[in-house]
C-alpha cells in the first residue's frame, strides 16, 4: 500500500475519508451528509464508519467517515489505529484505486495520525498470490493513500511506524506461506532477502554444527524430516558496545505432523503456523532494526519440520539435550519444547543475555484456557512479566500472565531420565512452560509467550483479514522500545 502525503487535497480522486472522535459536531460538513450520517447512527466511535455521496464542483465524491473514539480515551492510540483500519477495511476491494485522508478535524498527535496509518497498512496486508482464479470484484483496488491536513511530527512518527508494519507484514508473510514454501532452509533464505543491507548481522547453524554442540533434543525432531534442521540468529547491535542484550527465542516448526504421535488428518494444514514464533521474533526483528533501535537485541529461532518416516524418533525414546539434561520423548507431538530447550541454552551460552524471553505456539492447552484473545505468559521474573504485559497492552498483542512454580516440576519427572516431555493432561501449558524453566540458568530474566491461538484468525480482527495476524512482532517492537532502548 503506498501512502503518501501532501498539502493540499488532490482534485482528481473520488474518495475521500475524514477521521471523527466521538461526539464532534458535523455541522461543517454538507448538511444532507451530516443528516445521514446522524440516521446511520454514526457516531465517531471506534472503528465506526459512514459513507455518504455529494456533489463538489459538478464531481461526485464518495465521503467517507471513521470514528476514532473518545479524544481522552487511554486507548487512544489503538482507538485511533482502528480508524484507519475500518476504512481500509470497506474500500479495498471498492473498485476505488485511490483515497484521500483527512487528518486535520480530530485533533490528532503526530503519533496518533501515524497510527491511523499504520491501521490503513497493516489492513490493506493480503496474501492472494496462489488465488489465480479471484473474480473480479473480490480484487484489491485500492492502490494509493493521499494524506491530507496531518498534525506536525506525523511524517517522522510515520516512519517509525511504517518500520513496525513492514516487521508485522514479515511475520505474517511467513505464517501464511505454506509448508513446501516455508521450511527451515527457506526461512533463514527469507530472512537474509530482507535483512540484508539493514546493518544486522545473520547467523546460522546447520545440522553438522547442531551435533557439534549436542542439540539431541532439537536434532531429534528433525530427524524424520528430508529438510534439515536450522538455528538462525539475528543480532542487531544498536547500543553501548559493553550494553547486554535482550534476547528474543522463537520455535519455528515449519509444520507439524506430530511425528509418530500423528495429529488428527482433520485440521491439520493448519500446521503450517506452528511456526508463528519464529515468525514472531523475525518480524519484531525486522521492526526493531528498521527504525534503527538504540539497543542491543538478538532472535533466535530454532527451525525444523516434524515428520513421521522410518528415520523419526519414537515416543520412548530418550535424546540428550545441549545442557546435558536427558528427556524421556513420552509424545512426539509435544516437539516445540524439544526444539526451544536447546535453542534458548545456545542463546544464553552464545549471547549472556539477562533477559531472554521466548515465543511460541506451544500448547493447543492455552487455546483451550485463553480463546483468541490473549497469548499466555509465563515468567520467572515479575517486573519482566509486568513489563512484557504493558507492552501487549500498549501494541494490541495482549499477553495474560499464568502461574508456574516447583509444584509443577513434579508432573514432568521421568523415571527413566531426568525429565519428560508431557505431563498429564491438567495443567498442559504450565507444564510446557516448566519444562523450559529447566533450561533457564540461575539468574537470568526469563519469559514464555504461549500464542498458539493468537498467531492465526478464522475471521477478521481490528487489524487484518482472515489469515495471519503477525501476533508478536509489535509486541516485541513495543517492549524493546520501552524497557530496552536507552
Amino acid at each position: 500500500m503506498k501512502i503518501e502525503f501532501s498539502a493540499s487535497q488532490p482534485s482528481d480522486v473520488r474518495l475521500i475519508a475524514r477521521v471523527v472522535n466521538q461526539g464532534d459536531d458535523l455541522t461543517d460538513l454538507d448538511a444532507a451528509l451530516a443528516d445521514g450520517a446522524k440516521a446511520a447512527r454514526f457516531a465517531g466511535r471506534a472503528g465506526q464508519v459512514f459513507e455518504g455521496f455529494v456533489i463538489d464542483d459538478g464531481a461526485l465524491r464518495r465521503i467517507a467517515l471513521t470514528g476514532a473514539g473518545e479524544s481522552n480515551s487511554s486507548d487512544r492510540r489503538l482507538h485511533v489505529e482502528r480508524a484507519g483500519a475500518a476504512l481500509m477495511a470497506k474500500y479495498l476491494r471498492s473498485g476505488e484505486t485511490e483515497m484521500v485522508v483527512d487528518l486535520g478535524h480530530a485533533d490528532l498527535s503526530g503519533e496518533e495520525a501515524a497510527a491511523v496509518l499504520l491501521g490503513l497498512r497493516l489492513r490493506a496486508w493480503s496474501h492472494e498470490k496462489y488465488r489465480t482464479t479471484l473474480a473480479k470484484e473480490k480484487r484489491i483496488t485500492l492502490e494509493k493513500v493521499t494524506v491530507v491536513g496531518s498534525p506536525d511530527g506525523t511524517e517522522a512518527a510515520w516512519e517509525t511506524a511504517a518500520a513496525i508494519a513492514t516487521g508485522t507484514e514479515f511475520t505474517r508473510t511467513l505464517v501464511a506461506e505454506p509448508a513446501n514454501v516455508v521450511y527451515p532452509a527457506s526461512f533463514v533464505a527469507m530472512c537474509e532477502d530482507a535483512f540484508k543491507g539493514t546493518g544486522a548481522e545473520l547467523i546460522v547453524l546447520d545440522e553438522a554444527d547442531m551435533e557439534k554442540l549436542g542439540m539431541g533434543a532439537l536434532l531429534g525432531v528433525g530427524q524424520g524430516s528430508e529438510r534439515e534442521s536450522r538455528i538462525l540468529a539475528i543480532r542487531w547491535n544498536g547500543g553501548a558496545k559493553d550494553e547486554k542484550p535482550m534476547v528474543f527465542v522463537g520455535k519455528g516448526v515449519t509444520f507439524d505432523t506430530g511425528g509418530i504421535s500423528l495429529k488428527p488428518p482433520g485440521g491439520m494444514e493448519d500446521m503450517k503456523w506452528d511456526m508463528g514464533g519464529a515468525g514472531a521474533v523475525a518480524g519484531g526483528m525486522l521492526a526493531v532494526v528498521g527504525r534503527k533501535a538504540k539497543a542491543n537485541v538478538i532472535g533466535v529461532v530454532g527451525l525444523v519440520e516434524n515428520m513421521p518416516d522410518g528415520k523419526a524418533q519414537r515416543p520412548g525414546d530418550v535424546v540428550t539435550t545441549m545442557n546435558g539434561q536427558t528427556v524421556e520423548v513420552i509424545n512426539t507431538d509435544a516437539e516445540g519444547r524439544l526444539v526451544l530447550c536447546d535453542a534458548l541454552h545456545w542463546a544464553q551460552e552464545e549471547f549472556a543475555p539477562e533477559r531472554i524471553v521466548d515465543f511460541a505456539t506451544l500448547t493447543g492447552a492455552m487455546i483451550i484456557a485463553l480463546g483468541n484473545e490473549h497469548g499466555g505468559l509465563f515468567s520467572n521474573d515479575d517486573s519482566l512479566a509486568e513489563n512484557l504485559t504493558a507492552a501487549g497492552k500498549t501494541s494490541g498483542d495482549k499477553l495474560w500472565r499464568m502461574p508456574i512454580g516447583p509444584a509443577y516440576d513434579k508432573l514432568i519427572d521421568s523415571p527413566i531420565a531426568d525429565i519428560k516431555n508431557v505431563g498429564p493432561r491438567p495443567a498442559g501449558s504450565i507444564t510446557a512452560a516448566q519444562f523450559l524453566h529447566r533450561f533457564i540458568k540461575k539468574g537470568t530474566k526469563w519469559a514464555h509467550c504461549d500464542i498458539a491461538g493468537m498467531v492465526w484468525a478464522d475471521k477478521p480482527g481490528h487489524s487484518w483479514d482472515k489469515g495471519a495476524t503477525g501476533f508478536g512482532a509489535r509486541l516485541i517492537d513495543q517492549f524493546v522500545k520501552e524497557n530496552v532502548e536507552k
